[in-house]
């Protein structure tokens, strides 16, 4: 008598999504993490039929979890030359500016970035300004916590502090400086995206994309630009 061979399905791929707490891009919101990026990231992965867990820790942990762990994507991430390899890229989900906060009663005044160069310039542990400034041999005072940099350029520990324009003006909101610390300069202009880790089949990347591209057509994705509607401050 033959011998009968099971063919059982394979389990379901769950994707591993990391991303930080970064208004308006991604946050908590009643308890939920939402926000631009997230929303469009949790759609298109309804419409690609895929199952996530979603985790929001903090930057450097959550990137280094996509590099090393199989099916698992990193947001909202900075598209650079240096990371072009390490990942697997589905965007750009949203955009962003680079600006120089300072002290709104020192009055600095930069016409470009070079201006710069007298000046302690805050970062936060991980992220691609923090790269980008060191890289061109700027002084720069990281801190573990973007949250942090407010305060210590209200202490004068810093400078300048380098931000996204609408993740630094919702901290500026949040921590009640909006008159105490302005936008002194916009340095650069960058798309975010979802990285994912180079071993995510090809299948599933070109899957995830063509769901972002849908949803793009279809105005899903500039309905939920409208909902947060971040404001860039003048």
């Amino acid at each position: 008598m033959a011998a009968v061979i099971s063919h059982a399905a394979p389990d379901p791929v769950t994707f591993i999504l990391t991303t930080e707490d970064s208004p308006p891009y991604n946050m908590v919101v009643n308890e939920n993490v939402a926000g631009i990026a997230t929303d469009k990231v949790r759609e298109l992965m309804k419409r690609a039929g895929l199952r996530y867990r979603l985790d929001l820790l903090p930057w450097k942990r959550a990137y280094e979890m996509a590099l090393a762990q199989k099916v698992t994507c990193v947001f909202s991430t900075t598209r650079t030359p240096d990371r072009e390899t390490l990942f697997k890229w589905i965007g750009p989900l949203a955009s962003t500016e680079w600006v120089l906060y300072g002290k709104a009663d020192r009055k600095l005044h930069l016409s470009t970035l070079e201006d710069a160069y007298p000046y302690v310039i805050g970062t936060y542990n991980g992220d691609i300004r923090d790269t980008y400034l060191r890289g061109k041999n700027f002084k720069v005072d990281t801190a573990p916590d973007e949250n942090l940099n407010p305060a210590k350029l209200m202490a004068d520990r810093i400078d300048l502090w380098a931000s996204g324009r609408y993740e630094g003006g919702t901290l500026l909101v949040r921590q009640g400086l909006t008159r105490k610390v302005v936008p002194v300069l916009t340095f650069n202009r960058a798309n975010l995206y979802l990285a994912c880790n180079k071993q995510t089949p090809d299948e599933l990347i070109h899957q995830l994309q063509e769901s972002l591209n849908t949803i793009i057509k279809d105005g899903t994705a500039a309905k939920i630009d409208r909902q947060y509607d971040p404001k860039p401050q003048h």
